[in-house]
């Protein structure tokens, strides 16, 4: 017998000695091919989780518990050695690999391999499957000791927080962990967690001594994600600060780097994955989707991740399996809240009750927050995802169910692919992950990224350009810069201010705002609604309305008027909800414009006023920028709210210069003594969200 021929699911059908004799088959085989090939031989990776598997569910096969522990450290695979179990030899090479300071977490032997290079202080770049564990590699060096001022950049809110969460947990007392503009540094050690945009715009950095980016695949141009300059630019203005950096991400063969690159490092890329997966073949299943009510609604594949190719086929999806009027799960305290604190209306609270949540782009945060930990802790045992989730967010999914072959209409390549495939599965909960594929998969390719940081400065995209500092100019990327500010008429600060947008949007922006009344555009503080919509109009010239979550100009001006009105979001909710006439299932859509008031139209409003400054038109839209990131509400409220606490919670007990910290801190002790402002349901949802 040979590791190719090992019947899984046969040997899960067997019992008694004929059980026993299939695993000393496969421990025989596994031992034999160590022997004579590789130790990282993925058939023989894989079955050491397979192994744990049966070790834990068949007390007959207790008898293995040695010789399994022996091919668990052949393999590298630590962290599976049974150190009550194991003997002598694998106990000592488990225990030197457990770090008691995180818990008693057992490293594997690629772990260690990298950490190595990164105690050296080299700087690597590691590519790893989802189920690597390369997150831990980060707490191991902050728990060195060698690093006292780190700058973490992560490509969403939602893993901003879960990051903030585990680093609060485990360094809190040692490290000030800053994910807001408005937190001040108060200790030596400091760790700034924070996208691309919130990092690129943070003025107290300093010098760094490491510098970390998660998912850098993102800093490819070729990846067609829009905010890619952006990280470039924020990657190269952190390295330009930083003594060392770590980059990771999945499945990459290759880094591309010229040769005069300034930057220089390590590439580890390894096939080491910790969990094994089953792959379902249903592509040519007749009724796709009443398969997928099916393998959903199997409690043997519990939780379960959908993944669909856009937040509009999520909702259509989940009104598809409420239609089965059964429940599962446990969501109706959650149903309940949802559709007394966001209008009525929303047909997600329908969806929460029966037991399955959504996560994509439109949900909020706080909200997203809570559905992925009832996933994890088996209240929803149903996630219909979008991108978003797969994008480095944790979860214990033990299937993944890939039920569409885009995303957003664009096929997606198998390197996409293997990340969604890659959630399957989680270390200590599930060894053996499922995936259920419902198409065929992209033709497998090898994946290299081309970085504009790593390359020739001189080719870069001219939104990087902007950001270059003097001392890495070449004459001819002076003289782009200057050709930049000549057509557009701004000066290089102003230039790396707006440069986000893109170029083309900036000229285009340009040009309306001088087709536009002056007068109109000419105000100051808090405009009233016919000034709000003067600027909007200019804004959907260049931006379709669809991008802010609205129709047109007029209902962008509408709903940014109303949002600056509402005492409360509740209250914006309910006027939402109440006034609302489209499509129920894009009722939703009023979360997208949310977003847009964080970041875009923040940018939008600012080039507008800059273009109309450079034209002696009286424009100061500086409050209103202001306020519109965070709402128009306090910004610990928003801050609490990316901390998975719900604005429509902790705006009933804010006092006037609540920090996030003073505020967060009241809301703990009030929930510890079951204050009658908050339900019971409520209390916990504070506890959790803000565990110290």
């Amino acid at each position: 017998m040979t590791m190719a021929q090992a019947d899984w699911e046969k040997l899960s059908s067997l019992q008694g000695q004929e059980l026993k004799s299939g695993i000393f088959s496969v421990l025989q085989a596994a031992s034999v091919e160590l022997q004579e090939g590789s130790s990282d031989n993925p058939q023989i990776l894989a079955a050491v989780p397979r192994l744990a598997d049966f070790l834990m569910d068949r007390p007959e096969l207790s008898s293995f518990a040695e010789a399994f522990g022996s091919l668990a450290r052949s393999v590298g695979l630590w962290n599976y050695i049974d150190k009550e179990s194991a003997d002598r030899r694998d106990r000592l090479v488990a225990e030197s690999a457990t770090i008691e300071a995180l818990g008693n977490i057992t490293l594997h032997k690629e772990q260690v391999a990298a950490l190595n290079i990164l105690l050296r202080g080299q700087n690597l770049i590691l590519s790893a499957p989802t189920s690597f564990g390369k997150s831990i590699l980060i707490d191991v060096l902050l728990l060195s000791g060698k690093y006292r001022r780190v700058a973490i950049v992560l490509p969403t809110i939602a893993l901003l927080d879960e990051f903030r969460r585990r680093l609060v947990e485990r360094f809190g007392d040692s490290f000030d962990v800053l994910m807001h503009h408005s937190e001040k540094i108060k200790r030596a050690n400091v760790i700034f967690l924070g996208t691309q945009e919130r990092l690129i715009n943070r003025e107290d950095l300093g010098k760094l001594d490491l510098v970390v980016v998660d998912e850098f695949y993102k800093l490819d141009p070729s990846r067609k994600d829009e905010r890619s300059v952006t990280l470039n630019a924020a990657v190269y203005q952190l390295l330009g600060r930083a003594k060392q950096f770590f980059f990771l991400g999945p499945n990459i063969e290759a880094v591309q780097i010229s040769n005069d690159s300034r930057w220089r490092f390590e590439f580890l890329k390894t096939r080491f994955s910790t969990v094994a997966v089953n792959t379902y073949d249903l592509k040519n299943v007749a009724d796709k989707e009443q398969c997928l009510r099916e393998e959903a609604y199997n409690e043997a594949n519990w939780p379960a991740l959908i993944f669909v190719s856009s937040p509009d086929k999520a909702n259509k999806l989940a009104e598809s399996l409420v239609g089965q009027k059964r429940s599962i799960g446990d969501g109706r305290l959650l149903a309940e809240w949802i559709e007394e604190n966001y209008g009525g209306r929303w047909e997600l609270s329908e969806t929460v009750a029966v037991g399955i949540g959504i996560h994509h782009g439109r949900i909020p945060r706080a909200l997203a927050s809570r559905f992925v930990k009832m996933f994890n802790d088996g209240s929803l045992p149903i996630l219909i995802c979008t991108s978003t989730l797969i994008e480095g967010v944790n979860t214990a999914a033990k299937s993944v169910l890939i039920f569409d072959k885009t995303i957003a209409k664009q096929s997606y390549d198998y390197f996409t692919f293997s990340n969604i495939k890659g959630r399957a599965g989680r270390l200590g909960q599930h060894h053996v992950g499922q995936v259920f594929l419902f198409h065929a998969p992209p033709e497998q390719e090898d994946v290299e990224v081309t970085a504009p940081l790593f390359g020739d400065l001189d080719d870069v995209p001219d939104e990087f350009v902007v950001h270059i500092r003097d001392e890495d100019a070449t004459p001819s990327i002076s003289g782009r810069i200057d050709d930049l500010g000549e057509r557009l008429g701004l000066s290089s600060l102003e230039l790396r201010r707006v440069a986000s947008l893109g170029i083309e949007t900036l000229l285009d922006l340009r040009t309306q705002v001088g087709r536009a009344s002056d007068s109109e555009l000419a105000w100051a503080g808090f405009p009233d609604y016919s000034q709000i919509l003067s600027v909007c109009e200019v804004i959907c010239e260049v931006r379709p309305a669809s991008s802010f979550g609205v129709y047109s100009a007029k209902q962008l001006s509408m709903y940014l008027n109303q949002l600056r009105r509402s005492d409360t979001m509740r209250a914006f909710f309910n006027w939402h909800s109440k006034s609302y006439r489209g499509d129920i299932q894009k009722l939703d859509n009023v979360f997208k414009f949310l977003r847009a008031c964080e970041y875009s139209l923040p940018e939008l409003l600012s080039a507008v006023q800059l273009f109309c400054n450079k034209a002696k038109i009286a424009a100061d839209y500086s409050l209103f920028i202001a306020e519109l990131p965070r709402w128009f509400r306090a910004e610990a409220l928003k801050n609490l709210e990316e901390e998975g606490v719900p604005i429509q919670i902790s705006e009933r007990v804010l006092r006037k210069d609540d920090s996030a910290f003073a505020l967060g801190q009241r809301l703990r002790q009030l929930a510890q003594l079951e204050s009658s402002l908050f339900s019971s349901f409520e209390r916990d949802w504070i506890l959790e969200a803000l565990p110290r």
